[in-house]
């Protein structure tokens, strides 16, 4: 076990684990680890599942994770989870057990071609021989693992990335466990950081930061110090501050606003809407482009003019960026005030009467997202999946400095439960008081169903899984295949309306249910839960 014994020295915290004959010895070992308090251990039946909750673990601490898995079609169960690490720049270190190299090719049972079997997702991958005994095979175990440590931490132009060990194990399988004593000095590893390539900018009209996925608060800072307007998705990591302007899709195409954008600058990868990509390629509007922690860098219709791994703003501001800024902020706020009755003159009856409509008022998608948003703090975490719901709340939503995390790498609705269980995990390990909340429609609650499931003496986060149950794929009502042809074909292939009983499904997972009809459930089940809650909100289509 000298590859695992490294990677703990290195500062692996985090192993996920799918049970398997052909990789029992390295699931003994990492149960011996985990007793001996060397290392946190995560078993799930699912390798989908095993795969989604090692990328919501290495998401929120930010180091990587180990996934371990038998021979055959285990393997490429972790296909999808392994090209969202490799698209949104994630370390997960995938061990896979095999068969040695005698035993392949001649109809062997679960054996398959493992090598390569995750293509160009996978930044570097070893083919370990079955060990032998002989001398110098520890050391070797040992460099190979500070190689695959290195490669995941920073292997991608140093960036973070998934890289693959596929290790062959010949009979007998297990054995007698030999572990070292837990180290109590063990550091705390910090991230390997390659040399940045820092472009300096200044002060120029027309300026406006866009934020996407994976941008982090750096962008928000560059909005203020660039004197620009911010336009940040929700998921970004920099949706708040003064320059933020929520109704950026509106704005772009009104005059006198994003037709006088002169430049734009970009962090992360911009998901969210079809305005951001068109005004970067308009004619007269120059790009640059802060490199995204995932494999591809935005560059939309091969507009953007300059790559940079970060920005130095130099100078101040000139003062007409006031002007420039304010018109943005106050106009955006303008189109998302909501008319309100002020109350004041209403007798205590009638005030009786209207508070009473609005407790029973049927909830939709705006207030959904609103009352997430409103519940949620910074010592919680948001999940979004890549449903109709999170552009729902890009739209909406005001500036606020919490956690929020999409798998927008690929957005794709797989796996958005278990990466959500994997960051409620660790940062509740890490002593974070708050809960976890996933919004999902209820196609991508479906697809990842199984992650609900927690085994014999698996902990259970505070979690919140707060199901939006239109009861189908509404978001294509929303894109062009909505006009595309009839309505009946188009529900059946596209929509695919489903009746499941969410609360016989939480039943069935040992989740607590709640079931919200109105804006009383909503603001009722949002109050913080002691454990995995799903909360059913029905929506009209």
């Amino acid at each position: 076990m000298a590859l695992l014994d490294e990677l703990l020295r290195l500062g692996l915290h985090d192993i996920v684990l799918s049970p398997g004959s052909r990789s029992q010895a390295l699931a003994l070992a990492a149960a011996e680890y985990e007793r001996r308090g060397l290392v946190r251990l995560r078993v799930r039946i699912d390798e989908r599942v095993a795969g989604f909750v090692a990328l919501g673990l290495a998401v929120e601490t930010a180091l990587p994770v180990v996934i371990v898995t038998t021979s055959g079609t285990a393997v490429a169960n972790l296909h999808p989870a392994v090209l969202e690490a490799h698209h949104s720049g994630v370390p997960l270190i995938v061990v896979s057990a095999d068969r040695p190299l005698s035993l392949r090719g001649i109809g062997s049972n679960q054996t398959a071609d493992q090598v390569g079997i995750f293509g160009a997702a996978i930044d570097r991958a070893w083919e370990v021989p079955a060990p032998t005994g002989d001398a110098g095979e520890a050391d070797a175990a040992a460099q190979l693992a500070r190689d695959v440590w290195a490669a995941a931490t920073a292997g991608h132009a140093g960036r973070p990335a998934p890289v693959h060990v596929n290790l062959a194990l010949a009979d007998p399988l297990s054995g007698t466990v030999t572990l070292p004593e837990p180290d109590a000095d063990r550091p705390t590893p910090q991230p390997v950081l390659a040399a940045a390539e820092t472009l300096e900018l200044a002060w120029e009209p027309g300026t406006v930061v866009v934020a996407g996925a994976g941008a982090g608060e750096i962008a928000e800072s560059t909005a203020r110090a660039l004197g620009a307007p911010l336009f940040a998705e929700v998921s970004s990591g920099a949706h708040f501050g003064p320059n933020l302007v929520v109704a950026y899709r509106e704005l772009i195409g009104a005059a006198n606003f994003g037709d006088r954008v002169e430049r734009v600058v970009v962090f992360g990868h911009p998901t969210l809407s079809r305005e951001v990509p068109a005004l970067i390629q308009r004619d007269g509007v120059r790009t640059v482009a802060v490199r995204t922690p995932g494999a591809d860098d935005f560059n939309p219709g091969h507009r953007v003019a300059e790559f940079a791994d970060a920005i130095t703003v130099t100078g101040p501001a000139d003062d007409s960026a006031r002007s420039w800024i304010g018109r943005w902020v106050t106009t955006s706020r303008q189109l998302l005030e909501v008319e309100e009755q002020a109350g004041v003159d209403l007798s205590h009856a009638d005030f009786g009467r209207r508070q009473l409509a609005i407790v029973r008022e049927p909830v939709d998608r705006r207030m959904l997202v609103e009352a997430v948003w409103r519940s949620t703090w910074p010592h919680d975490r948001l999940v979004l999946a890549a449903s109709r719901l999170i552009r729902e709340a890009d739209r909406f939503v005001p500036g606020k400095k919490i956690r929020v995390h999409s798998n927008r790498g690929l957005a794709g609705i797989d796996g958005t439960i278990s990466t959500a269980i994997g960051i409620a995990l660790a940062s509740q390990v890490a002593g974070n008081a708050g809960v976890t909340r996933a919004l999902v429609g209820d196609l991508a609650a479906l697809h990842d169903a199984g992650g609900m499931l927690f085994g014999a003496g698996e902990p259970r986060p505070r979690i919140q899984l707060i199901v939006g149950n239109d009861r189908g794929g509404t978001i294509f009502d929303t894109l062009e295949v909505g006009d595309a042809g009839p309505a009946d074909a188009l529900d059946r292939v596209m929509l695919t309306e489903q009746s499941v009983d969410f609360g016989a499904l939480a039943s069935a997972y040992g989740w607590e249910y709640r079931l919200v009809v109105n804006r009383g459930d909503l603001d009722s089940a949002l109050t913080e839960s002691a454990g995995p809650t799903l909360i059913e909100v029905q929506l009209a289509r």
